[in-house]
This record gives C-alpha cells, structure tokens and sequence, in this order.
C-alpha cells in the first residue's frame, strides 16, 4: 500500500498536460470552448478539471481531525482561462441559470447574507482571494469560463471543487508553483471565506485523488495513502432529489461547534487548558488515549440532554461573550441548544469506523467477507448520522432501506439533510441495484419526473485528481 507523507508528496505538483489527443478532449470541453470563443472572441490558454468526490466511511470527522476514506469521481469542475493585461476578473458560466460576473481582480467581497444561498461566483472568489494572498506580486487579469457536471448541493463536492478549480487556475495563470498538498490546503482554508467550517477531506481528495484506488487522508500534517478496495467491489451513488447549502443554514457550523464544545467540557474536567483543545482530536492527542477511552469518556462526562449555552459558560466558567469568541462562529453565536453527547460519540465512533475499514481493505481475506464487512460499517455509520449525529433526511433513509437485500451496505454522504446516499455493490447486483432504486424511488417522485435518471443513481470508480491542460506546450 503506497504512503505519501508529506516528504513523498513535496514535488508532486498537479499534472501539467497538453489537451490535443488526450482523453479530455471531448464534447464537454469543445462546447467549453466554444462557450468562451463566443464570450470573449478569443480562445482560452489553458484549462483546469477538478473531479467532485464521494466519501466512502468517515462522515463529520476532517473538522474533528480524524482521517477519512473518500475516493475522486468521475464528474468535474472545468475551467478555462486566458491571461489578460488589464486587471479584471471576467467570468461566465455554461449554466445559463449562473449570470455572468466581473470586478476588479484585487478588489473585491465575497457576498454572505445569513440564510442566503451564496451566488455561485462567491465560490470562485473564494478560490482567487486565497491566490491573492499567496502572491508575492499583482496577479494578472482572466478571462475565465466555468462548466460543471458535478450535481450540486449533492454532498459530491460541487461547491469545493469549483473554489478548488478557482485557486489552481489562478496559481496557474500567474506562475505560482504549489504541490498538491499545498494547493488542497489553501483551497480548503479559501473556502471559509463563504462561511462553512470544513475539514479539508474535499480539497485533498480533488488534488490527491488516484485512478482506481480510494484514499485514506490524515491531517494535521495533511498526508495520504492509496486504499486498494477488494475486488469485484462496485459504489453507486444515488441522489435524494433533496438539496442542502451548506453556506445558507447554520445546521453544518452548527456541528462544528457542538464537537467543539464536547471537547472543550471534557477538557475542562479532565483539569487540562480547555481553551488550548479545539477539537475532539485534539483532545485525545493530549490525554493519549485510545478511541475506546474516549467513547467512554463522552457517555461519563456527557449528558445526553441537550446543553444550554447558559449551562456551558457555567461549566467552562466564561461569560457568553468570550464563549462566542472562543468557541462559536459568527453564524453558531445565537443558537441555544447543543447536543455535546450525541456528536461527540458519533465522530469518536465514526473515526473507529475509518480505521476498521482500512484494515479491512489491508487484510488478506476472502472477498465476499471483506465487503460484508465494509458493508456492515457502511450501515453502521449511517444509522449514526442519522440517530445521533441528526444530519440525515427522509428522503436519504428511504434509499438506504430501498437498498437492504440489494446492497450489502449503503449511508448518506456527504454534509447530509440532502444530497446523495453512496452503495456498497458488487459487479454481480449492481444492475439489478440500480433497477431496484429507479423503479421504487425515482419513477413515484414528482421531483424526478422529466430528469435523466443515470444522472441521479449511478456506479462510479475512483478516478483522478486535478489535472491543467494547456491548449499548447
């Protein structure tokens, strides 16, 4: 199984390719072109693909600091840019639902409005301004055309990818040089501009992602490793017609900081600096304990009863505004119940869930055992998220029961409240899968009715990372 550490990952930048004769070459990208030529009257200088993502175990745990195991997918963010001498951003979109948008390439404002669903050019700003701040000189100006084929508000990693596609096509277009690694870390720091508190799992798995294997990604420092998956072993991913903003609703922030909060009450009676622990990994980091010490620790310390934020400052002893500051964010700062217990015996067991599964795909055991096994977990994990971590929808159980006897194992991905459910099949059930979900779940939803259904329930294979392709080297 191949390590990257961060050593092993130093010089490895993203693929620098040429488009003429490679597979990317196809219709999406000529009507990308012709979209731009028509827009601008000039053709674009290179291209940048970054692939969405589904997360196959380790669900609510990146912003905890555990691993994650998701693997890069087949659909993409593409973006084409031209270098321009006048300092302007231009950008347009294929989707004519997206308006067109320009300002100034170093003056600008990521626009977010609380329970508001950001316009979809704030995600490439976030990407640029992240660029910006990197620069050692006045970036130049693009021309930029965006084309997307990656579901949105699907828990596949839309939003990520086109911030992720943002930042390297403006590294690119201004000769910055960065590894994969420190691309995915400066994307996944750019994307809290728009408000969400993620981990960084999105971003890693859009650079780092391998053809045919999944990726075990650790963090704190970023590192990653190629998970072989058990043959005959296929995913499906199905979509709940049912959609989530993270960037709109507080509900995201809302875990982050509850996990936040567990970790900081167990800190505190455990007599240790809570204010130096911010997250449940941490936590474990300095009392050095297993995952199953820490399990025990959330069912003795932890109250299943939701906590009040009077009743948390009483058990840090802080005032209401020095918790905001510490602890909440600007969207988490006037929400008045939290659920420390349930959250935190989520992600310790989610993270338990990771390692299994690894060790599972690590072992030299039959293959119908192992995908029972990952099977199972799979399951596990979604009853979780759905019992105590509280991020699931009708929708997404109804395609996780649909799948019993079908698949041998199947969760939410993803964010959750929406979004997509991802599969455990094989080469043998996949069809008849497949079948199984459109005739009972998507031909009676009126939310499907006119839709391409192998848009909304497909199989998928791990596929690669980021890519640029000049248009000519």
């Amino acid at each position: 199984m191949a390590q990257e550490t961060n050593s092993g990952l130093k010089n490895n930048y993203p693929p620098l390719l040429q488009l003429q004769g490679s597979k990317l070459h196809n219709v999406r990208v000529t009507e990308l072109m012709d979209h731009f030529v028509v827009k601008y009257k000039q053709e674009p200088e290179f291209l940048v693909r970054v692939p969405g993502r589904v997360n196959l175990i380790g669900e609510h745990v990146d912003y905890c600091g555990y691993s994650v195991l998701p693997m890069a997918i087949q659909y993409d963010i593409m973006v084409a840019v031209k270098r321009i001498s006048e300092p302007q951003l231009y950008l347009t979109n294929m989707d004519s639902s997206h308006s067109d948008f320009q300002c100034p390439i170093h003056s600008f404002s990521i626009e977010v409005k609380k329970g508001v669903s950001p316009h979809w050019y704030n995600y490439f700003l976030c990407g640029l301004k992240g660029v910006l701040e990197a620069l050692p000189q006045d970036s130049v100006g693009m021309f930029v055309a965006v084309t997307g084929n990656v579901p949105q508000q699907s828990g596949l990693s839309s939003s990520s990818a086109l911030v992720s596609a943002a930042a390297l096509a403006a590294a690119h277009a201004n000769n910055l040089k960065m590894t994969k690694l420190e691309i995915a870390s400066l994307s996944a720091t750019s994307e809290r501009y728009i408000g969400t508190e993620g981990g960084g799992m999105d971003q890693a798995i859009a650079f780092l992602g391998t053809r045919g294997c999944a990726k075990h990604i650790q963090f704190n420092p970023l590192r990653s490793e190629d998970v072989k998956l058990p043959d005959g072993v296929v995913f499906v991913i199905a979509h709940s017609l049912a959609v989530l903003n993270k960037a709109k609703t507080s509900d995201f922030n809302c875990r982050v900081a509850e996990c936040r909060l567990a970790s900081q009450i167990m800190a505190k009676k455990r007599g240790l600096s809570w204010e130096k622990v911010s997250s449940l990994a941490d936590l474990q980091s300095t009392m050095t304990a297993s995952l199953g010490e820490m399990i025990a620790l959330v069912k003795e310390f932890l109250h299943e009863q939701p906590y009040s934020k009077e009743e948390i400052c009483r058990e840090l002893e802080v005032s209401g505004m020095c918790l905001d500051q510490l602890s909440l964010s600007n969207n988490t700062t006037d929400i008045n119940q939290f659920k420390l217990h349930q959250r935190a015996l989520h992600v310790y067991q989610e993270a338990n869930r990771v390692k299994v599964f690894r060790e599972v795909c690590q072992k030299d055991m039959e293959g119908s055992v192992a995908l029972m096994k990952l099977g199972e977990l799979m399951c596990q994990s979604h009853h979780s998220l759905q019992k105590l971590y509280e991020c699931s929808h009708p929708n997404l159980d109804r395609l996780v029961e649909l799948g019993k006897g079908k698949a041998l194992g199947s969760r939410l991905t993803g964010a959750g409240w929406g979004g997509c459910i991802v599969a455990l099949t094989t080469k043998d059930t996949v069809d008849d899968y497949i079948k199984t979900l459109k005739e009972k779940f998507y031909k009676e939803n009126p939310a499907a009715f006119g839709k391409d259904l192998d848009s909304l329930v497909f199989a998928t294979e791990p596929n690669v990372g980021a890519e640029i392709y000049e248009m000519k080297m």
